[in-house]
């Protein structure tokens, strides 16, 4: 008989991730499990403190021996990244998680697996209700809203918080010590125009690309995938309008902000005439596509679908004007660090884009961990859309989380990692966006940092999975740096 995930070791953090897989926890739509989690503060009679934005916090006293070490905080958040497969029928507001065991992973069904950071929480939440744990005094802090803009971070209160040790438990590599991470900054730009009749004699076409890989924006996007974007944006663009007369009647893709996209489409219309030509034009440079993706996004494909004749199209200048735009600005790694060996410090993804009813507007999401190379490549975005019209808003600019190398913490971290598995960690940074920058600015007196968790893959899209072994490690890596603080 095949196990469950509730049946996997440690069962209690297991038992505890199906149960908050239960509840729908969207970035920014958080009630149902803050809700939760209250009942389970109010169930094992913990001290719970919420603030105005539902962050919370639950207090536990040290257990017997512990009661003169240093308070310990360990976070994490409680929101999930919602992406899901085209074919997929699943309500984010009203569906659980459906996970499976596959192999040495647990994997969800067609659905982002939400381990990116219900795997941290729940083994936090493990930690404080398990019997058998010895720990020093602990603070839970569970923030909303890390996924879109880390709003639950920035609106924490440093009264919230009496410890200054935390364990960030949002790393996705068991081997790892994260004590430094990327900041960033949101571009969009918006341009509404005054939609045309469609040209007489034209006929209707759309283009779906799908079938990408996507990920996370910040560490998936070394690996050079596809973005269905900018794909898109390639057979649209250029000869399409100026060779073969296509206008463009609707965009649409990507969804969230730190997902790299992996479904876009176009509606156009094309005088019937010419539209033999423009798909014989469009199956040599999907031909072409697909072969300088064969490696990353095998699965690469583009649908061309006959459809209804639109009613309305783009001016053609407008046409032109969006299309360069979206061709010229840069997309991917821009630059790697000059002091971390593969690690990215410069990137952006073109994370959204929509034109519908006489209104455009795409969205990007900088990466660094230098503020003045974000800029330099978020006002190249910017500087680009302007040129083509576009009104810009730039959002939610927030600063890295700079290394401590000699860290008190991580120095007791190493020393405890060889003393268990005989070998040194990695320690690095991350291109990922971490809370810990937000949180430590919180203290000017200072708080000790570092990040740490078990293996996750794929996190941000339908592939998420974490490896099962990796999680029953952590936990008791965790519970032994606990210990230590003794």
């Amino acid at each position: 008989m095949s196990k469950t995930v509730r049946e996997l070791e440690p069962q209690i953090i297991w038992n505890y991730f199906e149960d908050l897989n239960a509840v729908p926890r969207g970035s920014k739509k958080e009630a149902q499990v803050i809700e939760f989690l209250k009942e389970f503060g109010k169930k094992h009679n913990l001290d719970t403190r919420i603030d105005e934005i539902g962050n919370i916090v639950f207090s536990v006293p040290a257990t017997p021996g512990y009661e003169n070490a240093p308070i310990i905080v360990l976070q994490g958040h409680m929101d999930m990244v919602h992406q899901k497969n085209n074919d997929t029928v699943f309500d984010w507001d009203k569906d659980g998680i459906q996970s499976y065991i596959d192999g040495e992973w647990v994997r969800a069904k067609g659905t982002t697996l939400g381990a990116d950071n219900g795997i941290g929480v729940c083994t936090a939440l493990a930690i404080i209700t398990d019997p058998a744990v010895e720990h020093p005094a602990i603070e839970v802090l569970i923030t909303v809203d890390e996924e879109t803009g880390m709003t639950g971070a920035f609106a924490l209160k440093g009264e919230m918080l009496n410890g200054r040790i935390l364990l960030n438990l949002d790393t996705e590599d068991e081997n790892e010590l994260c004590i430094g991470c990327a900041g960033g900054i949101d571009t969009t730009g918006r341009l509404a125009y005054t939609e045309e009749a469609v040209p007489e004699g034209c006929v209707g076409l759309s283009i779906t690309v799908k079938g990408l890989k996507g990920g996370h924006s910040g560490m998936d996007i070394i690996l050079g995938r596809a973005n269905a974007n900018k794909v898109l944006n390639r057979l649209i663009w250029g000869p399409a309008g100026k060779v073969y007369d296509a206008r463009v009647a609707t965009l649409a893709g990507g969804s969230l902000r730190n997902a790299i996209p992996r479904e876009a489409s176009a509606t156009l219309a094309i005088p019937a005439g010419k539209i033999a030509e423009y798909k014989n034009y469009l199956d040599t440079l999907v031909a072409d596509i697909k072969k300088e993706y064969q490696t990353t996004d095998a699965g690469l494909e583009v649908v061309i679908e006959d459809i209804a004749t639109p009613e309305k199209v783009m001016p053609f200048a407008v046409q032109v004007n969006i299309t360069n735009a979206l061709s010229a600005m840069p997309n991917g790694v821009f630059r790697m660090s000059p002091d971390v060996e593969g690690l990215v410090d410069t990137s952006s993804n073109m994370a959204r884009i929509e034109a519908v009813d006489g209104k455009f507007s795409v969205s990007f999401l900088t990466r660094s961990s230098i503020d003045s190379s974000k800029m330099e490549m978020a006002n190249g975005i910017r500087s680009t859309l302007e040129l083509a019209g576009c009104e810009i808003d730039q959002t939610g600019g927030y600063s890295g989380w700079m290394p401590n190398p000699k860290s008190p913490v991580l120095l007791k971290m190493i020393d405890k990692y060889k003393q268990i598995y005989g070998k040194d960690p990695h320690v690095g940074a991350c291109h990922a966006g971490l809370e810990c920058g937000v949180i430590g600015a919180k203290f000017p007196e200072g708080m000790d940092m570092v990040s740490f968790g078990p293996t996750i893959v794929f996190p941000h899209s339908p592939d998420e999975a974490v490896k099962i072994d990796t999680v029953g490690r952590f936990y008791n890596f965790l519970q032994e740096i606990l210990k230590s603080f003794k």
